[in-house]
């Protein structure tokens, strides 16, 4: 199992690692340079486009396994240079290939498109519009979930709310330096658990992609940890979210044979954190009667720094809440029935309320540094 684990993140890490600093030197003749804003924290100019390290770091070790699992079957890799558990699985991969590649397709587009937003902007409803289309392919060729629903075209729906709000989530996360990139690692570590230990065979395709995705984010987080030297921008965030979202539909979280239906709320326990954010970010925007995709300072990173903790200091608490309703999800695979299960879930909405007491904290606090308007003339 270590080398399963080495061997899926290692190369990702090494690859994106690389590619960042790539990125990094040739940002600015490519213009992807992220220029200070009134909404934005960073207050010099910052490279954009390491979401193409992430991307890369993702692609090329997931190209590699399927061109040695193609040779392996044909012979052309003597099989003494390849162990047992390797073995057992070339015709799985095989098998999964083309539901990977239709995976990669829709990364790709998305990818793409978030590297001309960056580099030109894009109206957010162009990007709504791609977004539902790529979730509605990778849908119906496959990456979809029955919520345990009899009627198909409902699990369809769901699955494309799902791929899209995750797409919209992280990016949204990606706020503040390291938030998005540590975040997505700490999910895809999460899911990777799950998929290797929660079920009683190990799902090594899906469970190996998601490690994957974690080396990759990690190559690139060691240069986007604060204070950043390069941002992911829209092609990493969006890139991120719909890895996130297809591969936790691919992997089937319930499994007969160890579980009761109570472990589907296992994806959305790991991702409770980014899933309040993006909706008490919606909310708040609507309420104040602007674009729900309009960029601000309402997310609760901003929050935690407007009651004096330092950036650094508000992506931790941010990842560490992540991290405790991601351990909730794997008390759900020790549990035997609902009864149990709703603990886990008052423990994920106790955190969330910890979160949302902070939010309001930081509001006052917010307000009450606001200076009073002047008094009206007596002249007028």
């Amino acid at each position: 199992m270590i080398w399963f684990i080495v061997g899926c993140i290692a190369p990702a890490f090494l690859i994106s690692f690389v590619v960042t600093r790539i990125v990094q030197r040739y940002a600015e003749t490519w213009g992807l340079v992220d220029q200070p804003a009134a909404r934005k924290v960073h207050v010099t100019p910052t490279p954009l486009g390491g979401g193409i390290a992430i991307y890369f770091g993702f692609l090329l070790p997931i190209l590699a396994a399927q061109i040695f699992a193609a040779a392996a079957i044909q012979g052309l890799i003597p099989s003494d240079w390849i162990p047992e558990l390797l073995r057992a699985h070339f015709e799985g991969i095989q098998y999964r290939a083309p539901q990977f590649w239709t995976l990669m397709a829709g990364g790709t587009v998305l990818a793409v498109m978030g590297l001309v937003d960056d580099r030109f902007g894009l109206s957010w409803k162009i990007r709504l519009v791609v977004q539902f289309l790529v979730a509605g392919m990778l849908v119906l060729t496959g990456t979809s979930a029955t919520i345990f629903v009899s009627v198909p075209w409902f699990g369809m729906l769901v699955s494309v709310v799902w791929i899209v709000v995750l797409i919209n989530s992280l990016n949204f996360l990606d706020n503040m330096d390291g938030l998005s990139a540590g975040i997505g690692l700490i999910a895809s570590l999460m899911f990777a658990s799950v998929m290797l230990s929660g079920t009683s065979e190990p799902r090594w395709l899906v469970g190996g992609a998601l490690l994957v995705l974690s080396g990759s984010l990690g190559g690139f987080l060691v240069f986007n940890w604060p204070p950043a030297s390069i941002f992911m921008g829209d092609a990493g965030s969006t890139f991120l979210g719909m890895m996130l979202a297809s591969l936790t539909l691919l992997g089937t979280f319930y499994d007969s044979g160890v579980s009761q239906t109570h472990v589907i709320l296992a994806p959305l326990c790991i991702l409770a954190v980014p899933l309040y954010d993006f909706t008490s970010v919606m909310l708040i925007r609507l309420s104040q009667g602007r674009s729900p995709f309009q960029p601000d300072k309402s997310h609760f990173s901003h929050r935690l720094t407007g009651i004096g903790l330092s950036r650094t200091n508000a992506v931790l608490t941010v990842h560490f809440a992540t991290l405790t309703t991601g351990l909730g999800a794997l008390l759900l695979y020790h549990v035997d029935d609902w009864s149990g299960a709703m603990l886990v879930i008052a423990l994920v909405l106790c955190t969330l309320v910890i979160v949302s007491i902070l939010e309001m904290a930081a509001g006052r606090a917010n307000n009450q540094e606001k200076p009073n308007p002047p008094a009206p003339s007596q002249h007028n």
